[in-house]
Formats: structure tokens, sequence, C-alpha cells
């Protein structure tokens, strides 16, 4: 008698175990239906960039290449910042490593 309450059980955690692969697999899906939606939005923006940049008389306007090298110069000395703090932060990993491997 005690055989079928486990096989009652066993039938449950199978039906269980088959439901929760249906969502996993609508989640999937969905996410897959996200990532599309995203890479669209990114082929657009990246159009509307290369048609903003193809206009040959921004080439020939002194202000707007001005413009433009201030932009260019502002993410530069973003990028430096960001590199000196990386060094930094390497070389504190670098000296906490070494004087962990060295006995004080």
């Amino acid at each position: 008698m005690g055989e079928t309450g486990t096989a009652d059980k066993h039938d449950q955690v199978e039906k269980q175990h088959e439901e929760n692969k249906e969502v996993k697999h609508e989640e999937k899906k969905e996410e897959k239906h996200e990532e599309g939606d995203e890479k669209e939005e990114k082929k657009k923006k990246k159009k509307d960039k290369e048609k903003k940049n193809k206009n040959p008389e921004d080439k020939k306007d002194a202000a707007k290449l001005k413009q433009k090298l201030e932009k260019i110069e502002s993410k530069i000395q973003a990028l430096v910042a960001k590199k000196d703090e990386i060094l930094k932060l390497i070389q504190e990993v670098e000296e906490g490593a070494t004087a962990s491997v060295t006995p004080s």
C-alpha cells in the first residue's frame, strides 16, 4: 500500500518539473524577443549617428569643428581620469598581494 503513495508523490514531482520546464522555456522566448528589440534599437541609433556624421558642410564650419574638438577633449579627460583610477587600484592590489606574501 505504501507504494501507491510514493508513486503519487513521484508523479506530482514529475508534473511540477514539467511545469517548471515550460515556464523557463517561455521566459527564454521572451528574453530572446527582448534582445531582438534591443538589437533593432541599436541599429536605428547607429544609422542616426551615421546620418549626422555625413553632412559635408560640417567639415567647413570652424565653429562646429571646434565644438566637436571640445567634445572629444572632454571625453579624453574623462577616460584619462578612469585610467588613473584603475592604475591606482591595480597598484593597491599588487601592494596588498606582496604584503600578504611577505611576512611582516
